[in-house]
């Protein structure tokens, strides 16, 4: 049986005694029906990952022993920024989780003219806790120790004036003349994505006085959540470590 791997907020240290927070303690204890004596790995996002024993309930939540800690390197060599367009429910959240297991160090909600979901005030919160549960779980099952970031959603236009300096930037367009593998090689890179409906030529060329190439994937037009996670993977193959 795989050992179960569970996120905390929480600071860890060998030996500690912890107590998991609602979520973790039920999925052990009622969705896993864990016993004492049990192995757990437990990580809360700072680069460590701690070997624990379950010692039992304490009430309706479950009480950890922490044993040896590692520092396992399971992070790219390669920076990549996702400003991802928001897309309509189980795309958005397929981006997310994908883009994590795929290595990607932090992600931006992006509202742009053609994104036809508009949140605001408590919905967007609600939203984008959601988002960053995703983000957790992610990690949980991919192994990674260090939470990506989850940033706030912004508007295209307040995105693009952040500068570039020694970052790539590059923007997804289906009638660009270059393709990923003539950029050359980089080590940081910022990747814009469109919503459905991709960006108008507008905000493209928005794009490009901010310093980002335009580049195609390809001859075929790609849905959002496609275009995402095959640049990606298309970025880890050439400059990351899927090469290793």
């Amino acid at each position: 049986m795989r050992v179960p791997r569970l996120y905390t907020c929480q600071p860890l240290a060998a030996g500690q005694s912890l107590v998991l927070e609602q979520a973790p303690s039920h999925h052990l204890l009622r969705v896993l029906r864990l016993q004492a004596g049990d192995p757990v790995l437990v990580f809360n996002g700072e680069g460590r990952e701690y070997r624990a024993t379950l010692e039992g309930p304490d009430g309706k939540l479950a009480r950890l022993r922490l044993g040896d800690e590692s520092e396992p390197q399971r992070e790219s060599n390669l920076h990549i920024s996702l400003g991802q367009g928001v897309s309509r429910g189980e795309r958005m959240d397929l981006v997310v989780q994908k883009a994590v297991e795929l290595g990607v160090q932090a992600i931006t909600p992006l509202w742009t003219r053609r994104s036809q979901v508009q949140l605001s005030g408590q919905r967007l919160e609600k939203r984008l806790s959601h988002w960053r549960g995703i983000v957790q779980a992610a990690c949980e099952q991919s192994g990674r120790v260090h939470l990506p970031a989850m940033n706030n959603a912004a508007r295209l236009k307040d995105w693009l004036q952040a500068p570039l300096e020694t970052v790539a930037g590059i923007v997804l367009d289906p009638e660009a003349d270059m393709t990923l593998h003539e950029l050359g090689r980089r080590d940081r890179v910022r990747v814009l994505i469109g919503p459905e409906g991709g960006f108008d030529n507008e905000e493209v060329e928005y794009a490009v006085m901010a310093g980002y190439q335009r580049v195609r994937l390809g001859p075929r037009i790609l849905r959002t959540e496609t275009a995402a996670l095959a640049t990606v993977s298309a970025l880890q193959t050439l400059w990351g470590d899927f090469r290793s």
